[in-house]
C-alpha cells in the first residue's frame, strides 16, 4: 500500500525556506505529487503532497521534516491520504473550470460571503483565490483606488443563466462588479480588443452634443436614450437624429472633438494593452470623424463608424454608406478577426448600449461597461463600479503586469 501524505507548512515567510524543506524530502527520494504556495502579509501557507518510496517509512521522514520546520520557526502538519481517495481526486482532473472576478473600489467580507455562498449553492468549488489589484495603503488609499480578486472554481454548472442572474443581483445590491467565464486556452490568449466609442471610450453621446449645437438637444437626447435602452430600432433612430443636424457647419465637428473627454481609465487600458501587443479598435454606431480623431490620439489599429454627409461646408442631415448598427458591429468584429487570423474566442468587445449586444455576444469576452439595464442583464461580464481600466483585471492581468507593460 502506497504511503501518501499531505504536508501543510505555515509561518513567517523567509528566503530559502522551500529549498531547505525540500532538501529534507530529497534525502528520502520522495515523489512530489502536488505543491502549492501562497504568501499574505509575509505569512506563508505551503502545501506539499508526497508519495513515500517503499524502502522508507513515513515516521522517519516526518520526524526529520518536523525538526527542519522547528529550526526555521514554522509549523508543519501532516495528513495521511488513502490511495483510493487520491485516485478519486486525480479522476476529477478535466472538470469544467470557471474564472470569477470580483471588482470594485473596495471589497468587503459581506460581498465575498454572498459570492462564495452562491458558488457553493450552485455545486461549484473554489480552488484558487488570487488578488489581482495592488496592495492598499491605509495612509494613502488613493494610490490603489481599485480592489480585485479572481477565483478559479471547478464543477459542473447546471444553470448558467440562473447563476448569472444571481451574481447580477449580488452586484446590484452590494455595489461590486462580478463576472465569470469558462477557463480555457483562449481565455489566456486574447489578441484583439474593440471598444464602442460613445459613453464607453469617451464620456458623452457625441450626437447629443452635436444636436445641442443645432438647437435640437432635448429631442435627440430623448431618442438616443430610448435607442440605447433597446426601445427603438437603431437604424431608424439614427436616421431621425442625424436629420436634426442638417445645416450644422462642418467646423463644429472639430470644436466638439476637442472638447470630448476620454472615459476614466481609457488611456491606461489602451497603453497597457498596446504594450502587451494587443490589436485595438473602435467599432461604433457614432461618427467616423470622431473615431479617427481618437484613433490618432490613442494610436488604435482600427476604426469603423458611420459617416456624416457634408455638402457646401455643412452637414446635410444624412449619412453616407451603410449604417453601422448592432448586427453590423458583430460582422465587423468577425472581419477584423479574420484579417488578424485569430479566432473569435481571442477577441474582446466592450460597449454600453443595446446596439452593442450582438458584438458582445460574438466576442470571446463581451463586457458591458457602465451599461444600460438591458445590456447588463444580457452580458456575462460588466464593469459599473470602476473606470475602463477595470477591463484589465477582468482579463486576468495583475497590477504588477500592468505596471510592467
Amino acid at each position: 500500500m502506497r504511503e501518501i501524505v499531505l504536508i501543510n507548512i505555515t509561518g513567517k515567510d523567509k528566503s530559502g525556506l522551500t529549498a531547505q524543506l525540500t532538501e529534507t524530502l530529497a534525502g528520502y527520494n520522495v515523489t512530489i505529487l502536488d505543491i502549492g504556495q501562497a504568501v499574505i502579509h509575509e505569512f506563508l501557507s505551503l502545501g506539499i503532497l508526497i508519495e513515500i518510496p517503499d524502502e522508507h517509512r513515513s515516521a522517519s521522514i516526518l520526524k526529520d521534516l518536523l525538526f527542519a520546520a522547528h529550526k526555521l520557526g514554522i509549523t508543519a502538519q501532516f495528513t495521511p491520504i488513502e490511495e483510493n481517495r487520491y485516485e478519486e481526486w486525480v479522476a476529477q482532473q478535466g472538470k469544467e473550470r470557471r474564472i470569477i472576478t470580483m471588482l470594485g473600489r473596495k471589497i468587503n467580507a459581506a460581498q465575498i460571503c454572498r459570492l462564495a455562498q452562491s458558488i457553493a449553492d450552485n455545486g461549484l468549488n473554489i480552488e484558487v483565490i488570487t488578488r489581482l489589484s495592488g496592495r492598499v495603503s491605509l495612509l494613502n488609499p488613493e494610490t490603489s483606488p481599485k480592489a480585485c480578486i479572481q477565483m478559479s472554481v471547478s464543477g459542473r454548472l447546471a444553470d448558467p443563466d440562473g447563476f448569472r442572474a444571481r451574481l447580477l443581483s449580488i452586484s446590484e445590491q452590494t455595489g461590486v462588479d462580478i463576472s465569470f467565464h469558462v477557463d480555457n486556452l483562449y481565455s489566456q490568449n486574447r489578441r484583439l480588443v474593440v471598444f464602442d466609442m460613445d459613453s464607453t471610450l469617451v464620456q458623452a453621446e457625441v450626437i447629443n452634443l452635436l444636436a445641442e449645437r443645432a438647437g435640437a438637444g432635448a429631442e435627440v437626447a430623448r431618442i438616443t436614450e430610448e435607442a440605447m435602452n433597446g426601445k427603438l430600432d437603431f437604424k431608424e433612430s439614427l436616421t431621425r437624429r442625424v436629420a436634426h443636424l442638417k445645416g450644422l457647419p462642418e467646423t463644429v465637428l472639430a470644436e466638439v472633438a476637442e472638447g470630448l473627454r476620454l472615459t476614466d481609465g481609457a488611456e491606461r487600458v489602451v497603453a497597457t494593452l498596446k504594450g502587451l501587443g494587443y490589436k485595438l479598435g473602435i467599432i461604433s454606431g457614432g461618427f467616423d470623424y470622431f473615431g479617427r480623431y481618437f484613433q490618432q490620439k490613442l494610436g488604435l489599429d482600427y476604426v469603423f463608424a458611420n459617416q456624416l454627409e457634408v455638402a457646401d461646408g455643412s452637414l446635410s442631415g444624412r449619412l453616407k454608406g451603410d449604417i453601422i448598427d448592432g448586427p453590423k458591429k458583430a460582422e465587423i468584429l468577425k472581419t477584423i478577426a479574420m484579417v488578424e487570423n485569430i479566432s473569435l474566442e481571442q477577441t474582446i468587445a466592450v460597449g454600453d448600449g443595446a446596439n452593442d449586444l450582438p458584438m458582445l455576444h460574438t466576442a470571446g469576452l463581451g463586457v458591458a461597461f457602465h451599461a444600460k439595464p438591458i445590456v447588463r442583464a444580457n452580458a456575462d461580464r460588466s464593469i459599473s463600479s470602476v473606470g475602463l481600466d477595470g477591463l484589465l483585471y477582468l482579463m486576468g492581468i495583475s497590477e504588477r503586469e500592468i505596471r510592467q507593460a
